[in-house]
C-alpha cells in the first residue's frame, strides 16, 4: 500500500494553487479529485494531466456520509494498485474536509500539502475578525443544537436548493425572519464572486447555489438581543452572583431556595394541566434558573459546576438506555421501563426492596405512596386485578368509621387508618394508570374555580359568601358545578 498525499486545490482562483500543490499536480502519480467541479480542474485540463473525479459517487448515494465513506474505499484500494497517489479537495484539507477527517483514522500513510482555505477570501467578502468568535459547520448535517449565535457562522457544503430550504426553517426559528444573513458564491475566484445580503426568509430565493456557496451568519450583537442561550443564562447568573451583582442573590445557599424547586415544579404542572403553552415557556424557565442557580452556588463554594451536572445526567441517560446506545432489543414502553429500574438499582447497589423503598426522595407524601406502591409491584406484590384495590378502598373506608366510633375525632388511630385509606385509593389510582398527586392537584384547581363562580353569581345577588347560608351555597356551587369545563 502507498502513500496518499491529501493536496488543497484553494479556494478556486489557479492563482491560489501553492507551489506544494503545482509540484504534485505534475509529479507523475495517479491524480483523483473528489470533485471536479472547482476552478482550478482548468489547470489539469490546460496540461493535459490526466485525472479520476469522485463526482459520479454523489449520483449513486443519498447520504453524504456514503458518499465520503466510498470516497475513501476507493483510495485506499488505488493505493494498492499504483502505490503512491495524489488526492486532492477544495480549500484547505483540514478545513470542512469530510473525507480527509475519515482517511486519517484509516491505517494509511498521508501526508497533508496545504492550500488556501475559503474561509480567508469570504471573510474578506464580509468585513468580519474572526478574532470574536468562528463556526465553521457542515449544511448538509446542519441543524439547531449546532446554532450558535454569540459567534459568527459559517456553513459550507451548501450543494443545492434544498439545503438552502432546510437551512432557512432552523436560522429563522432561533434568528427571525428579518435577521440579516451573507450568502457568497465563489469566493477567492476573481470576477465569479457573488454576495448576498439578505434577510433569513429569502434565504430560499437565492439562485446559481453549486459546490462553492457558503453562508455567513454574523453573531447577534448585545444592542440587538432578544434571544439568549443556556451559557447566557450562566453569564448572567454568573454576574448576579459577583461582587457587583445583586445582594440578595449573593446570599442565596442550597436549603435557602431549595423550596424554590419544589414550588417552581408545580407550577409547570400547573401549566401543563391549563394547556396553557405561553405559561409552560415561563414556567420552564423558571425550573431551568433553579438548576443554573444551584449550579453557580455550587461554583462559587467549590462543590461541583454545571460541566459535571450535564455530563453526570448524560451518562445516566446513556446508561439507562442501552436499547438506544447499544442497540439492545425491546419489546414495548413497558419493557423500556423494567430496565431503567432494574440499571438503577444495579448502579445504586440496592440489595433488597426494604433498599429500594428507604432510598425514595423526601416527595409530598401522596406523590412518596405511589412509588413506594410502584417499587413493590416491582418484584410481583400487587394485587392481580383492580378488584383488589376497589375492595381494599371500602375495607379502609368502614376501618375509618369503626375508629371514629370507638376513639372520636383527632385520635392517632383514627389519623392512621384514615392514612391507609388515602393509601388505598392511591394503589387504585396506579392500577387505573391516573398520578394522584396530579389528579388532586386537578382537583384542588376546580374547586378554586368553582368557588369563583360562586362568588361572582353572590356579587350578582348583591351578597357575599360569608353572609349566606349553606343551602344558598350549595345552590351556588350545584351551579358551578353544571359548567361542563370544570
Amino acid at each position: 500500500m502507498g502513500k496518499i498525499f491529501v493536496i488543497g486545490l484553494g479556494p478556486g482562483s489557479v492563482d491560489s494553487l501553492t507551489l506544494g500543490a503545482v509540484e504534485r499536480i505534475n509529479s507523475g502519480n495517479n491524480n483523483y479529485l473528489r470533485t471536479e467541479k472547482h476552478p482550478t480542474v482548468e489547470y489539469f485540463k490546460d496540461k493535459n494531466i490526466p485525472y479520476k473525479s469522485y463526482d459520479y459517487i454523489y449520483e449513486t448515494e443519498d447520504d453524504f456520509e456514503k458518499v465520503y465513506e466510498k470516497i475513501v474505499d476507493d483510495l485506499m484500494a488505488e493505493t494498492i494498485v499504483h502505490g503512491d497517489i495524489n488526492y486532492y479537495v477544495p480549500g484547505n484539507p483540514m478545513v470542512a474536509e469530510k473525507t480527509v477527517e475519515i482517511l486519517l483514522k484509516k491505517d494509511v500513510e498521508i501526508e497533508i500539502v496545504s492550500g488556501m482555505s475559503f474561509i480567508e477570501p469570504l471573510i474578506e467578502l464580509v468585513g468580519r475578525d474572526p478574532i470574536h468568535g468562528l463556526k465553521i459547520v457542515d449544511g448538509t448535517v446542519f441543524n439547531n443544537q449546532i446554532v450558535d449565535f454569540n459567534s459568527d457562522t459559517i456553513i459550507t457544503q451548501v450543494y443545492n436548493q434544498r439545503i438552502l430550504i432546510d437551512l432557512k426553517i432552523i436560522l429563522s426559528e432561533i434568528y427571525g425572519d428579518e435577521y440579516c444573513i451573507w450568502v457568497i458564491h465563489s469566493a477567492g475566484i476573481e470576477g465569479e464572486e457573488i454576495v448576498n445580503n439578505i434577510p433569513i426568509y429569502e434565504l430560499d430565493r437565492i439562485q446559481g447555489v453549486g459546490h462553492l456557496t457558503s453562508v455567513y451568519i454574523p453573531k447577534i450583537e448585545e444592542n440587538n438581543r432578544k434571544v439568549f442561550d443556556f451559557s447566557d443564562l450562566i453569564g448572567i447568573m454568573k454576574l448576579l452572583r459577583s461582587e457587583n451583582g445583586c445582594p440578595w442573590d449573593m446570599e442565596q445557599t442550597h436549603k435557602s431556595i431549595r423550596q424554590s424547586v419544589i414550588e417552581e415544579a408545580y407550577e409547570v404542572v400547573d401549566a401543563i394541566d391549563n394547556d396553557d403553552i405561553d405559561n409552560l415557556i415561563e414556567e420552564l424557565g423558571d425550573l431551568l434558573l433553579q438548576v443554573i442557580f444551584h449550579c453557580q452556588i455550587a461554583y462559587d463554594e467549590g462543590e461541583f459546576n454545571l460541566v459535571e451536572v450535564t455530563s453526570a445526567l448524560a451518562n445516566k441517560l446513556i446508561y439507562r438506555h442501552p436499547h438506544i446506545f447499544l442497540e439492545k432489543n425491546v419489546d414495548n414502553s413497558n419493557e423500556v421501563v423494567y430496565n431503567w429500574n432494574k440499571l438503577k438499582d444495579s448502579k445504586r447497589g440496592y440489595e433488597g426492596l426494604t433498599d429500594r423503598l428507604k432510598d425514595l426522595p423526601s416527595l409530598p407524601a401522596l406523590l412518596k405512596s405511589s412509588k413506594i406502591q410502584d417499587r413493590a409491584a416491582d418484584i410481583g406484590f400487587d394485587w392481580e386485578d383492580i378488584q383488589g384495590p376497589l375492595e381494599k378502598i371500602v375495607e379502609e373506608y368502614h376501618e375509618v368509621l369503626d375508629a371514629m366510633d370507638k376513639f372520636g375525632g383527632g385520635h392517632e388511630r383514627v389519623e392512621e387508618e384514615l392514612g391507609d385509606l388515602i393509601f388505598a385509593v392511591v394503589n387504585l389510582s396506579r392500577f387505573i394508570n391516573v398520578n394522584p398527586e396530579v389528579a388532586l392537584n386537578r382537583t384542588n384547581n376546580k374547586f378554586i374555580k368553582r368557588i369563583e363562580i360562586m362568588e361572582l353569581e353572590a356579587k350578582k345577588m348583591g351578597k357575599e359568601l360569608k353572609d349566606m347560608n349553606l343551602q344558598e351555597m350549595d345552590a351556588l356551587w350545584n351551579q358551578a358545578k353544571k359548567i361542563r369545563h370544570l
